[in-house]
């Protein structure tokens, strides 16, 4: 990891909610003035979308039903990790950017579900911010984790975190049920090699847990609210962190483990913000002094 070009990278499975923790890093990032470079984990998947497809087919012709975007053979690991290096020893790399859909194709004038071309990030940016599947991957000779000053997993439990991606690909995509079931079974094996493992390079873990029930998220109507859950904080490394302080701030907060601070869901983003917040000024006063 570097001091001069910092790096902060958000991992978290599809349907997580990595987006939401983005949000709060961009306030902040707003907040103090920090200019940073932000990537997403899509624009280094393999095949854009016509060729996904396409990819999908071909594996499973050969016999491979669990071909995903989860897994290597999708993505492009080694530039990631290679992008990583690079930005921690200059400042910049070469990136591209995926098109989701019609907004974010036409400035392009471009199809959606494509990729950009290739270009370096601008020089002169206090940070890169990564937010994908794979931003602490150490596995087959790659080790993606070994390169960000800040690795934070977001992993709600599991029936959770499939609840929000039915209702995020059924409402916001047009997919059956059938079909985002087809995906998570498709997903599996590829889910317990690939992203859980992460979870134990992170430096800080968010796992939401619902307070009702869903023992059958393939029926919920509806996504369980923070309200209605706790969140469960872990730091692979408490030293420094200041636990009577977030007890004091987070109300109804408590510790159920030495390195662990669970906090009610409605105070997830202060959290948050009271976490983040002095970690990130820490890195670049570092970078200053460096």
């Amino acid at each position: 990891m570097s001091v001069k070009h910092p790096i902060v990278a958000i991992t978290g499975s599809s349907g997580a909610g990595t987006t939401s923790v983005t949000r709060t890093f961009q306030h902040i990032f707003r907040r103090e003035g920090i200019n940073a470079a932000t990537i997403e984990g899509d624009s280094f998947h393999r095949y854009d979308r016509t060729a996904m497809k396409m990819a999908m087919a071909e594996a499973a012709k050969a016999g491979n039903h669990h071909f995903s975007h989860f897994g290597p053979e999708a993505n492009l690991l080694a530039e990631l990790e290679s992008l990583f290096k690079r930005y921690g020893e200059t400042g910049t790399g070469p990136v591209r950017k995926y098109l989701h859909n019609a907004e974010e194709a036409a400035p392009y004038q471009q199809e959606p579900g494509t990729f950009t071309p290739w270009a370096d990030l601008p020089a002169g940016t206090d940070m890169l911010f990564y937010e994908g599947l794979h931003g602490a991957v150490v596995r087959d000779g790659i080790n993606i984790a070994q390169h960000p000053n800040l690795l934070v997993g977001v992993v709600p439990i599991i029936n959770l975190e499939w609840i929000q991606k039915l209702h995020r690909d059924k409402t916001a995509r047009g997919y059956s049920t059938e079909a985002v079931v087809d995906t998570v079974l498709r997903r599996m094996p590829d889910y317990v090699n690939y992203i859980a493992p992460q979870f134990s390079e992170t430096h800080i873990n968010f796992q939401r847990v619902p307070t009702v029930d869903t023992s059958n998220p393939f029926i919920a109507r509806d996504i369980p609210t923070l309200d209605e859950s706790f969140v469960v904080i872990r730091f692979r490394n408490p030293r420094g962190i200041d636990f009577p302080y977030l007890l004091t701030m987070i109300h109804d907060s408590f510790m159920s483990r030495p390195n662990i601070i669970v906090v009610p869901g409605g105070k997830m983003e202060l959290a948050m913000q009271l976490i983040f917040t002095p970690l990130i000024l820490r890195l670049m006063e570092d970078r200053k002094q460096g």
